[in-house]
C-alpha cells in the first residue's frame, strides 16, 4: 500500500538525520513506491500557553522585581500580611486600571469637543454638521467609561472582602504555628514538663479557632472573587455592545456626507441631510435606552453561593 502523497510544505520540514552508522534509507523510487512519496515525521504538537504564571518563580518579572527603589506604595505593601500580600497588590493594580479609564473617559470627551469646534470654523455646512454630531457619539462612548468605572469599583470592593478575610486570618495561623513551634520545643527539651499539659490544651483550642477562621476564608474567597469578576464581565459585555451600537450609528453618519471628488469651479450640492443625522443621534439614544444584557442575573444566594446569613462576615476596609 502506498504511502500517502505529501505537500512541499511537508517535505520541507523533514527531520530525520541519519546516524553515522546506518546507512541511510533507499529513496522512495528504489523501495517501489511513487516518485511523489517522501519521508517525514509528523508534525510537531504546538504548545499553548494554557496559564500566564510565571514558570520562574525565583526570576523576577519585569518593572515588579529588585530595582524598583523605594514607594509609598512599596511601603503599604511590605507591611500587610504575607497571606493578603498578593491580594494586596492585585486590588492596587485594579485601581490603577480605574484611573486609567477614567482618562480615557475624559480624552474621549474632550477629542469629541475638538472635532465639533473644527469643523464650526470650517466653510463647509456638511463637514459642519457631521462633525457635530460625530462629536456627540464620541461623547456618549466618553460617558461609557464612567459607567465601566463604576463597575470595576465595585468589582474592586468584593475583593477587598477577601484580603480583609485573609488579613483576619493570617493571625490565627501566626499563632497557630507559635504554639506548635514551642510545644515541640520543650517536649524535646524537657519531656516530662507539666507545661507541656497546658500547651497542648492551648494548642487544641487554636487549632479549632483556625479550622473556623481557614472555613470562612474559603468560603467568603469563593463567593467574592465569583461576584467580582461576574460584575467586571459584565461590565465588559454592556460596555463593548453600547460602543458597537454608538459606532454603527456613527457610520450612517458618515454615509450622509457627500465626499465625492469636484473639479474646480463646479459648486457641490448644498448640505440637506441635516434632519437625517438628527434622527441617527435620536435612533442611537433609543437603542441605548433599550439596550438589555442577554441574560438577567440572578442574585447569587439563588446559586447557593452566599454565607449562611446571607451576609458576608467582614466588611471592606478602604
Amino acid at each position: 500500500m502506498s504511502q500517502p502523497f505529501e505537500t512541499p510544505v511537508a517535505q520541507s520540514q523533514q527531520s530525520y538525520q541519519p546516524s553515522s552508522d546506518a546507512p541511510p534509507p533507499n529513496p522512495p523510487e528504489s523501495q517501489g513506491h511513487s516518485s511523489h512519496e517522501t519521508w517525514s515525521n509528523p508534525a510537531p504538537i504546538r504548545n499553548r500557553a494554557l496559564s500566564i504564571r510565571t514558570k520562574n518563580k525565583s526570576t523576577p518579572s519585569k518593572g515588579h522585581g529588585r530595582g524598583r527603589g523605594f514607594t509609598f506604595r512599596s511601603l503599604r505593601e511590605s507591611v500587610q500580611p504575607e497571606l493578603s500580600r498578593k491580594l494586596f497588590r492585585l486590588i492596587k493594580l485594579e485601581n490603577d486600571l480605574i484611573h486609567t479609564h477614567e482618562a480615557a473617559g475624559r480624552e474621549r470627551t474632550a477629542i469629541a469637543t475638538q472635532l465639533s469646534e473644527w469643523g464650526e470654523q470650517t466653510s463647509d455646512e456638511a463637514v459642519n454638521d457631521i462633525s457635530d454630531k460625530i462629536g456627540v457619539i464620541l461623547s456618549e462612548m466618553g460617558g461609557l467609561e464612567e459607567t465601566y468605572v463604576n463597575s470595576l469599583d465595585l468589582s474592586r470592593t468584593h475583593l477587598k472582602m477577601i484580603r480583609d478575610t485573609e488579613r483576619s486570618v493570617q493571625p490565627s495561623r501566626d499563632g497557630k504555628s507559635k504554639l506548635y513551634d514551642e510545644f515541640q520545643k520543650l517536649k524535646a527539651k524537657e519531656p516530662q514538663s507539666a507545661r507541656l499539659v497546658l500547651l497542648e490544651q492551648e494548642l487544641v483550642r487554636a487549632e479549632a479557632e483556625n479550622l473556623v477562621a481557614e472555613a470562612q476564608l474559603t468560603n467568603v474567597t469563593r463567593q467574592k472573587l465569583k461576584e467580582a469578576y461576574d460584575v467586571e464581565f459584565s461590565a465588559i459585555i454592556e460596555r463593548a455592545e453600547k460602543q458597537i451600537i454608538l459606532a454603527k450609528h456613527g457610520r450612517r453618519l458618515l454615509e450622509l456626507l457627500d465626499d465625492k471628488a469636484l473639479s474646480p469651479g463646479d459648486a457641490r450640492m448644498p448640505y440637506e441631510n441635516g434632519a437625517q443625522a438628527r434622527q441617527v443621534l435620536n435612533d442611537a439614544e433609543d437603542d441605548l435606552k433599550e439596550w438589555q444584557p442577554e441574560h438577567h442575573h440572578k442574585a447569587l444566594s439563588e446559586n447557593g453561593s452566599e454565607t449562611s446569613k446571607g451576609k458576608s462576615p467582614v466588611e471592606p476596609s478602604a
